[in-house]
């Protein structure tokens, strides 16, 4: 495809947000033709492309076309961003290889042939890896432990591999606009710091990007677009069984400021772009001991 004819599509996408059904990724076959729905769809495309745009997610740096490992757990935020960024390449808007990836950690009843048979039959590159992961964790924690974090440790190591073995650029996952104000809020009440998850960042080792397209996006926009695309849910019967997660009371906590004030999850998140040093207290990040010095010149100044 040629920059004009990728133009050209770009207009046709923006225009209406949809495509007929003969000039779509095979994910959208069966996809609603509601005014809902393509609302609902050009929405997220919007969203995710200006997450993509803002913190330069698609250029490889290496002069040749980016290949991503896209994360797939089998939950609706996983099967969203894979749609999603199918979607966005199929309308020669986001030009990198895709190669989605399950890690299957070994949970108990987990359902092996669902997404082998849905990406094979949506015709979507991909690797399926096994590793035990499940009992790793449940050996080393007690029952009354969480094991999200440990748990999520060794999924991420594997999966770092795994994008260096695919000859990858990035790693990405399918965390969205709830997911960053929920860490955001643990550490803001548990970590003592000012932090939440980046839409990119680079990991220790300096050879793989973590980048999280759907940062923008919300959670509900997300379960909405499952539904209506009829993506087969896998549940988690490992964290997803536990209950009093830290993560739930943030969820709890700030579901309810939105609904006394709705709108104040996209004030949130665009709180965390529009972030002032000087007005906060962190001392490594803004020079306060140099302000009676200009305040000296300027009285000196003056005179």
């Amino acid at each position: 495809m040629n920059m004009h004819d990728s133009a050209t599509l770009r207009e046709v996408v923006e225009a209406d947000g949809d495509t007929q059904a003969d000039t779509c990724h095979p994910m959208f076959r069966d996809a609603p033709s509601s005014v809902s729905f393509k609302k609902l769809r050009k929405r997220l495309l919007r969203q995710t492309r200006q997450a993509l745009e803002d913190f330069g997610m698609a250029g490889s740096g290496n002069g040749r076309p980016g290949r991503w490992l896209v994360a797939l757990s089998g939950g609706k935020d996983s099967y969203g961003l894979l749609a999603i960024l199918l979607d966005l390449k199929w309308r020669g808007l986001l030009p990198v290889e895709i190669v989605a990836c399950n890690l299957d950690q070994g949970q108990p009843n987990f359902p092996k042939h669902i997404l082998p048979d849905f990406l094979e039959r949506n015709g979507v590159a991909h690797r399926i890896e096994y590793q035990d992961t499940y009992s790793v964790v449940t050996d080393k924690l007690p029952e009354t432990s969480t094991y999200c974090s440990l748990c999520s440790r060794l999924r991420r190591g594997h999966l770092y591999r795994i994008a260096r073995e695919e000859n990858c650029d990035a790693l990405v996952l399918g965390h969205h606009r709830e997911d960053i104000l929920e860490t955001f809020f643990m550490n803001f009440f548990h970590g003592g710091r000012l932090a939440a998850m980046p839409p990119k960042l680079l990991n220790d080792e300096g050879d793989v990007l973590v980048l999280r397209p759907l940062a923008y996006c919300a959670e509900d926009d997300l379960a909405k677009f499952a539904e209506a695309l009829r993506f087969p849910i896998i549940p988690c019967d490992l964290c997803g069984s536990q209950d009093g997660l830290q993560r739930d009371a943030m969820k709890v906590m700030i579901a309810d400021i939105e609904s006394r004030m709705p709108g104040r999850k996209d004030s949130m998140i665009r709180a965390l772009t529009n972030v002032r040093p000087s007005h906060l207290l962190d001392r490594s990040l803004f020079d306060f001991l140099s302000l009676d010095e200009h305040r000296a010149d300027s009285v000196e100044k003056t005179k």
